[in-house]
């Protein structure tokens, strides 16, 4: 197949079409790229449930961290994306800076994957594996299995990355045989400029991995870089360097810990990167005395396995000095006063939906306790017949609106990924509904402060049983609502039944509560001009019951 379409990018003179041989390269690394995402977002769809489980264990032990760090970025294949996400987590307050800590350098572990997939394109079993692009692309076609399907387009992925590589290796396979262009590769042997363009075209690409891919496609066409077989790995630590970039980008606008994270992550991949650095100066043999010679006749592989070894080594060793990353941190963003907030959900978090979907999630469950807070406060404000907790009031809502607001632009966002499943999609369907129905209970607080109006403006006397009644309803409300954040944030499922007697025992007390009213209105015990109050109050809790018997039936019968 080399042979084949290297002849396909001559001229028809016999003579090297490098216009055309570059064509074939940048269409080669769209392919990878493409197959990379493929690849990615597939296994993603399948280990979703694992993935949050991962991201929701972090722990502070390093080695448990450092583990999951490793096990993320190897499933998603992209240490800037799980960094990304890492720096969500603190950003969002979920995550301390020693766990941040320990998931980035893992993180530059399980990124190594990607090297060691695109140095198989030099074995024999390379041009077997092309054939997954067409049986995943079947198994897409043909199946009715969403997971089937999925599986599908993960295989085609991977056939499209040894597509790729083929391609590029053979695009390159021109410039290896022009002697004015391997001399210039050659000619560039400075170690600073060498590491300077590892960090650059990095950056311009926004992946380490696929600069890392590119340049095993090289070795493996026979182009060489510098000359020495140090010079390559030069580059090799400025990706490292230049991966940093996408983190400290998105770090802008996030909390003081959100910066730090970051950095953490640059002060990492700096000191490893250029620690290496001067031990290969002071090595010039390095790769001559060791991958050379333990991997003869295969450029690829070398290349694959130093970037492992490198990112293995560095994190061994700088795993037992988090607390010292943490310091630098801290003094290099020094504290100061900042407006603390608390979210769960984070525009870095898309990147990868499963975990954007469980934020999102604890992000309503978080609404549903502000509903709540708020209808609480306005239900006691009318005990007490207290005018001016109405501000606070209002203000809440206000919080709770623009809240609302912020979750259903979210939700739209992770259905606009093309990653979701079938089931993901129902789920935000039921969060969409979930948040709609809480805000109605928002409302109904809303209502409560007009009930105090008319309670002090008018002067209308209760029966002191009247508030230990609506007492008893607002504490099964409360009830209620405790029970469904347990079924959606934990899966009890089960607890419907609990659900389902709690409202009937609100109906009923309804029903009970206005029919006794009606009768000390006939003894004369209650003012007849307390009634409209009395009632539409007693019937707006009931709705609020209604409310929020929907959502959990919404949440168990669509699970």
């Amino acid at each position: 197949m080399v042979d084949f379409l290297a002849s396909m990018i001559r001229m028809s003179s016999g003579e090297p079409d490098y216009v055309s041989a570059v064509i074939g390269l940048l269409a080669g690394l769209g392919a990878l790229l493409i197959g990379f995402k493929l690849l990615s977002d597939n296994i993603e769809k399948l280990a979703t449930g694992g993935l949050k489980k991962l991201f929701n264990k972090t722990s502070n032990n390093r080695w448990v961290g450092i583990g999951i760090g490793c096990a993320v970025t190897a499933i998603i294949q992209s240490s800037g994306a799980s960094t990304i996400m890492v720096v969500g987590f603190v950003n969002a307050g979920l995550m301390s800076l020693f766990q941040a800590t320990a998931m980035i350098m893992g993180a530059n572990i399980g990124t190594t994957i990607t090297a060691q997939i695109a140095s198989l394109g030099a074995l024999d079993v390379a041009l077997y594996a092309t054939l997954l692009s067409f049986i995943g692309a079947f198994m897409n076609m043909l199946c009715k299995k969403e997971k089937t399907k999925t599986i599908g387009l993960a295989l085609a992925g991977l056939g499209l990355v040894f597509i790729s590589l083929d391609f590029m290796k053979s695009s390159m396979s021109v410039f290896s045989n022009s002697t004015a262009f391997t001399d210039l590769l050659s000619s560039v042997n400075n170690p600073f400029l060498l590491l300077f363009i590892g960090i650059a075209l990095t950056t311009l690409l926004q992946s380490s991995s696929a600069l890392t891919t590119i340049l095993i496609a090289m070795v493996t066409a026979g182009l060489t870089i510098g000359s020495s077989p140090n010079d390559i790995i030069y580059v090799i630590l400025g990706t490292n360097i230049g991966s940093c970039t996408t983190a400290l980008l998105s770090s802008f606008g996030a909390s003081i810990n959100g910066k730090r994270a970051s950095i953490i992550h640059l002060l990492f991949n700096s000191f490893g990167s250029l620690l290496f650095f001067v031990i290969l100066l002071l090595w010039p043999s390095f790769m001559q005395d060791t991958f050379l010679t333990w991997f003869p006749d295969a450029p690829g592989t070398q290349i694959a396995m130093f970037h492992t070894f490198f990112n293995v080594l560095f994190t061994l060793l700088f795993a037992p000095f988090i607390n010292m990353f943490v310091y630098l941190a801290t003094k290099i963003i020094p504290d100061k006063q900042e407006k603390s907030h608390e979210t769960f959900i984070d525009e870095r978090f898309l990147s990868t939906p499963a975990v954007a979907l469980s934020q999102v999630t604890k992000e309503v469950a978080r609404m549903g306790r502000l509903s709540m807070d708020t209808l609480n406060l306005g239900l006691n404000a009318f005990f007490e017949a207290d005018e001016d907790k109405s501000s606070e009031i209002h203000e809440k809502i206000a919080k709770i609106t623009k809240l609302n607001e912020k979750i259903v632009s979210y939700l739209v966002k992770i259905s606009a990924l093309s990653t979701n499943t079938k089931g993901s999609e129902e789920f935000l369907a039921i969060l969409h509904n979930t948040v709609n129905d809480l805000y109605r209970s928002v409302e109904i607080a809303d209502n409560m402060t007009k009930y105090t109006h008319s309670l002090v403006k008018n002067q209308l006397v209760f029966s002191k049983v009247v508030f230990e009644e609506l007492k008893v309803l607002q504490e099964k409300l409360n009830t209620q609502y405790q029970t469904i954040e347990n079924i959606l944030l934990n899966k009890r499922y089960e607890l419907i039944s609990d659900v389902d007697k709690v409202e009937d025992q609100i109906d009923e007390m309804r029903h009970r509560l206005v029919k006794e009213h009606i009768a000390r209105l006939e003894k004369g015990e209650c003012s007849i001009s307390s009634s409209s109050v009395f009632i539409n109050l007693v019937s707006n809790l009931e709705r609020a019951g209604d409310h929020l018997h929907t959502i959990a039936h919404s949440i168990v019968e669509n699970h």
